[in-house]
């Protein structure tokens, strides 16, 4: 039974990842509808928290239904992120977590995210000064290493436990890999093999088939499995993964009204959350991912992100059901 301080997570618990421009309330809805156990907001700028930056704030937003939910910080200031880790505490999320994985220049060139693997000492202070600015649990989210040559992650994993985090999760990438090649989990299964470990370790990296959950649950003996990319567009993966796991079957993928459904659903959080403009405008992204594989979709797509209101969106939408089930009954 994996659990973080206080919070019961499950046997076997499914982890939605912070996805930068992806994983806001909106998103995070649908996943939780479609099996998350643990959700995080997008990582928030310890910087951008301090100077009250408006984007910076409005991530702290969670919901009741979102919970267990973590606020996941980034920045290269002790300080800083001291300070933001108290600013996120007042939000009242059930966990703060730290970013030191995120491997993209405008962040690892500012000293935070992935950069602090080059900086060990570093890593642990701020994280100990964290700990102790906030009486909610503290998890961190890593990498492997900096590049082949510094895959430290073992000792890290130590080190931050003994400091006081309660939780760890490894993305099996070094920063030099960003999200190219192949995870290799074989230091996230070191780890938990490690006697000296005792909190909840979770694998992030490839899982983009309930098979392989599977796979790599039994292999490497993790406590939960954390899921980025392969929910976008596809925010029932946590339940075709459970339902797997249980019955060794294939959930059937949903069809197009379900899949329809689940667009409209998001589409009325982003307009609830963001307003009528805005969340229109920014729901955009989402269409391609949602109708993946669909065939001869494009110019419903190109009148989607065309479309300036609700009404408009449902109607196309109302089209589409139409015309792929009369596909399926010819």
């Amino acid at each position: 039974m994996a659990q973080i301080g206080k919070i019961q997570l499950g046997e076997f618990p499914l982890l939605l990842a912070p996805m930068e421009d992806v994983s806001d309330p909106p998103f995070r809805a649908v996943c939780k509808e479609g099996g998350a156990d643990l959700m995080y907001t997008e990582f928030i700028s310890s910087e951008g928290l301090i100077r009250d930056a408006a984007k910076s704030r409005q991530k702290l937003d969670i919901f009741e239904y979102e919970r267990p939910i973590g606020i996941q910080l980034f920045g290269g200031d002790i300080g800083n992120m001291v300070q933001s880790a108290e600013i996120a505490t007042a939000a009242n999320p059930d966990l703060i977590d730290i970013n030191y994985g995120c491997p993209v220049k405008a962040v690892a060139c500012r000293g935070a995210g992935a950069a602090l693997l080059q900086d060990i000492p570093k890593m642990v202070q701020m994280t100990a000064e964290i700990v102790k600015a906030t009486h909610l649990p503290v998890t961190v989210k890593t990498r492997l290493g900096w590049d082949d040559t510094t895959k430290n992650v073992v000792e890290v994993a130590e080190r931050l436990q003994d400091i006081g985090i309660q939780a760890l999760t490894i993305h099996g990438r070094t920063r030099v890999q960003m999200y190219k090649g192949e995870a290799d989990w074989t230091l996230i299964g070191k780890i938990k093999e490690n006697p000296r470990m005792h909190i909840p370790i979770f694998g992030n990296g490839d899982i983009d088939s309930p098979q392989k959950a599977l796979e790599y649950k039994n292999r490497y003996g993790v406590d939960g499995i954390m899921i980025g990319r392969s929910a976008i567009g596809s925010p029932w993966v946590f339940n075709e993964i459970k339902h797997y796991f249980k019955t060794g079957t294939e959930l059937l993928p949903p069809d197009m009204a379900e899949r329809v459904n689940i667009t409209r659903k998001h589409l009325d959080f982003s307009i609830r959350w963001k307003g009528d403009k805005l969340g229109i405008f920014e729901m955009r992204r989402h269409y391609s991912n949602y109708f993946k594989g669909t065939p001869d979709f494009k110019p419903f797509r190109t009148r989607l992100v065309e479309a300036l209101t609700q009404v408009e969106v449902n109607t196309i939408l109302d089209e589409v059901v139409d015309v792929y089930n009369d596909l399926v009954e010819a």
